[in-house]
């Protein structure tokens, strides 16, 4: 094989990476922002918080920077402004698929970047105009959002020789959770020393730094791009030869039929399921469960991501190479890495909820839950590209479509089954997740391929001759 340092190949795996990178941390620093932008007393009607485990935080309230403006927005008000990301997110997936299989994935990853970054930097003005406005400008970015995996996706099916896939795609999707663990906190810091419109006005300066950059290095196939070594080019082509289908329509009735495809919608929703509640609740469990501010200690908050980058780091490499120097078979390494990543998370969810008031032994369980779930980035997230490299865009629209429902659903259920906040109901918070992460384990584990399927290369021999 070529060497990959300084590879064209590799290249794209790291812009890529800090475009995710920049992404998420787009995503998740509003969440951050909101506790400043928000009167304090009209930041949430206070909540019964159960007495059962004693108060942590003695912290002195240091007075912060205030020249931000501040707003009464009510905790419904709120929850929409959260949640108002979501629904343009949803609408884009599978258009952007479809898109990225037409134009190239480069255009749309490099302006669905773009324009969230531009949105970003509205959002102050935004939220000044008023609070639909602010809606508006969110939803757009999610719609701007939704297009960036299933574009990645599609540049990889040209550009990821099949055994050194989970490495590169690792490599480039870990950014978007180190984008989480360096936001949560660096957001805080932000607003903590400058006021909450700079981190709005610094992660979107940022994303259209990436643009520039991303628009002059990088090409949507091996073919077109302006510096890649010949034997490096010659090596992903004829590494792809018999992956990829000539045919000019998307053969959308057998895709659709394809159990495989399905064995991925079920996984990539299951740990969704699990991933976003814990990403939007986490906080209020430790604040009114165990009673510690996770507000107020950035690092807590953002431990469990950064095990999960160095999971999806490492998972990526140890799945390419038992597929090459092992010889383990593809299905075989899929469905391996997807069990502990979801089966893994499902049992330290469950134990996390029954420590009591143990601090320090919740932040580790759930430390460790997220971090096994870094293990299915090797494993369903990129079978796309095992069954129908060609499509594989608008297969990852398919089930990202269908992953983003927990994103709207999976909080707003959490949140009406704990009224009381009781240790119970948390409890059946937990074992719902888990429940829902082991069936997606069991079905993909049943029905998953690694082959490329008939309907992903129909068509292929006939153009050959």
């Amino acid at each position: 094989s070529v060497p990959a340092c300084c590879s064209a190949r590799y290249n794209l795996a790291l812009l890529a990476f800090f475009g995710f990178f920049l992404l998420y941390a787009l995503r998740v620093n509003l969440s951050v922002a909101l506790v400043d932008m928000v009167e304090p007393n009209t930041s949430l009607a206070k909540n019964v918080t159960s007495n059962v485990c004693p108060e942590h935080s003695s912290t002195i309230n240091v007075p912060r920077n205030t020249t931000g403006e501040k707003y009464s927005w009510d905790a419904d008000t709120q929850g929409w402004i959260l949640g108002s990301f979501f629904y343009g997110y949803i609408i884009t997936q599978i258009p952007g698929g479809y898109l990225a299989s037409k134009i190239g994935g480069k255009l749309l990853l490099g302006f669905g970047i773009f324009g969230t970054s531009v949105f970003t930097l509205l959002t102050p003005l935004a939220a000044h105009l008023g609070v639909g406005y602010l809606i508006a400008v969110r939803a757009l970015e999610g719609l701007g959002e939704g297009v960036t995996f299933p574009a990645m996706h599609s540049m990889w099916s040209s550009w990821a020789p099949p055994l050194e896939r989970s490495k590169l795609l690792s490599i480039s999707y870990a950014g978007a959770q180190l984008g989480t663990v360096v936001s949560l906190p660096l957001s805080g810091l932000i607003c903590y020393y400058m006021s909450w419109v700079y981190v709005f006005y610094i992660f979107g300066a940022l994303g259209v730094l990436w643009f520039f950059f991303w628009m002059w290095l990088v090409s949507d196939t091996p073919e077109t791009h302006r510096s890649i070594s010949h034997a490096e080019k010659e090596y992903i082509l004829s590494s792809l030869k018999d992956q990829l289908s000539t045919q000019k329509s998307v053969p959308w009735r057998p895709m659709l039929e394809s159990l495989p495809l399905w064995a991925i919608v079920v996984a990539h929703f299951s740990y969704n399921w699990t991933f976003y509640t814990l990403l939007t609740l986490l906080p209020t469990y430790m604040k009114e469960i165990l009673r510690f501010d996770a507000q107020e200690n950035g690092f807590l908050s953002a431990l469990p991501y950064f095990g999960c980058w160095l999971c999806i780091i490492l998972s990526g490499q140890i799945a390419d190479y038992l597929r090459e120097k092992q010889k383990f078979s593809t299905v075989c390494v899929r469905k391996c890495f997807t069990v502990i990543g979801m089966i893994g998370p499902a049992v330290f969810l469950v134990a996390a909820g029954f420590i009591g008031c143990n601090y320090a032994l919740a932040v580790a369980f759930v430390t460790i839950s997220t971090t096994l779930g870094g293990f299915c980035t090797s494993g369903y997230s990129i079978n796309h590209l095992d069954i129908a490299p060609s499509y594989a865009g608008i297969l990852l629209g398919i089930t990202n479509s269908f992953a983003t429902i927990p994103g709207m659903v999976g909080p707003v259920i959490a949140k009406n089954l704990t009224h009381n906040n009781t240790v119970g109901e948390w409890q059946t918070v937990f074992y719902i997740a888990a429940s829902i992460n082991l069936f997606g384990a069991i079905f993909f584990a049943l029905f998953a391929s690694g082959e490329v399927q008939d309907w992903a290369v129909s068509g292929y021999h006939l153009h050959r001759n």
